[in-house]
């Protein structure tokens, strides 16, 4: 557990980086510097996930354990730090939902930059402080919502990565972490390639975006109905519609966006490769079975294998590689 240590200790040394500065921070700071730990305590997990990724099965998985279990004793104290400094800006937690709607509108003041003492009631906000505080409010409850669901993310994942172990284990199969930048759909796949031809991916990840993009654009008819039926909107016409599809191919060309079963239905025709998902939240699902081969002789006829986590980050879905377990 030495490289596990060495990580909680970084994590500890990151905490007392990130401690509250003794000068009052402006509201725009305070929010920012909160994403932003949040963010960094993601990208610790993972670090030590890479750590922990080392020795016999059974010092891995409990290594994993003691992984997962000191996140989320960091993010309980972190959300705890959280909600004591937005305190700090009028905001504080309550229990009833009458308590929680004043607490969130003391919170939108407080971002707006308004004062959340007591006045008289002769006192009117003036149209200034009102446009404020209706600016503020989405940003409120943003912030209100993050602050809720970050014990609720990192306690969805661990019941996620143990229904997925679960699975994977008696097939004699582990994941490799992917990094969750947007393109780890396209990484993934990358990395199983790699694996395949035993050295480097034919393909980079910007290539099967493009690759993916492009079949979508060329066989349109095949992938309308099934963009359809999530993004169809009332009296939209046909011309609307086919445009907004041209649209999605090229943000999936040229963007970071994020893939999902319609970038997958493209790659494994492109790729003419069969894709295995697996997954601990749904059944796992099976795609290009034409291509599946029972020979297991040839680096052609592999199976693509990736992991689907619906909580694995807060920021959205996420793809890992499947592979097999060296033990």
């Amino acid at each position: 557990m030495e490289d596990t240590s060495k990580e909680e200790d970084k994590l500890s040394d990151g905490a007392s980086e990130n401690a509250p500065p003794k000068e009052q921070e402006t509201r725009e700071e305070m929010l920012s510097r909160h994403r932003k730990e949040i963010s960094q305590l993601q990208d610790r997990e993972m670090a030590m996930k890479k750590a922990a990724a080392k020795g016999s099965k059974a010092e891995q998985k409990a290594k994993k354990k003691q992984v997962d279990e000191e996140v989320s004793k960091l993010s309980a104290q972190l959300k705890q730090r959280h909600a004591e400094e937005l305190a700090s800006l009028g905001y504080s937690g309550g229990s009833s939902n009458e308590k929680e709607k004043g607490n969130l509108d003391t919170l939108v003041k407080a971002i707006a930059g308004v004062s959340v003492g007591v006045q008289s009631d002769s006192s009117k906000p003036s149209k200034s402080v009102k446009r404020r505080e209706k600016r503020a409010q989405q940003e409120a409850a943003r912030e209100q919502r993050i602050q809720e669901e970050q014990s609720n993310i990192l306690s969805d994942r661990v019941i996620e990565n143990e229904k997925l172990e679960r699975k994977l284990e008696p097939l004699g199969l582990t994941i490799i972490e992917i990094k969750p930048d947007g393109h780890c759909l396209y990484r993934a796949v990358e990395n199983q390639l790699a694996l395949h031809s035993g050295g480097l991916s034919p393909y980079t990840y910007l290539e099967l975006r493009h690759m993916a993009a492009g079949y979508m654009t060329k066989h349109a008819t095949d992938f309308l109905p099934f963009f359809l039926s999530e993004n169809m909107s009332e009296g939209e016409s046909d011309d609307s519609v086919v445009e907004r599809f041209e649209n999605y191919c090229r943000e999936v060309e040229t963007t970071a966006a994020w893939g999902g079963q319609l970038e997958l239905g493209a790659l494994t025709h492109v790729l003419k490769k069969h894709i295995m998902i697996f997954s601990g939240s749904f059944p796992d699902v099976e795609m290009g079975k034409e291509y599946k081969s029972d020979s297991s002789t040839s680096s052609c006829n592999l199976s693509i294998m990736l992991s689907y986590h619906r909580h694995a980050f807060g920021l959205g879905e996420h793809y890992n590689s499947v592979v097999r377990s060296l033990s």
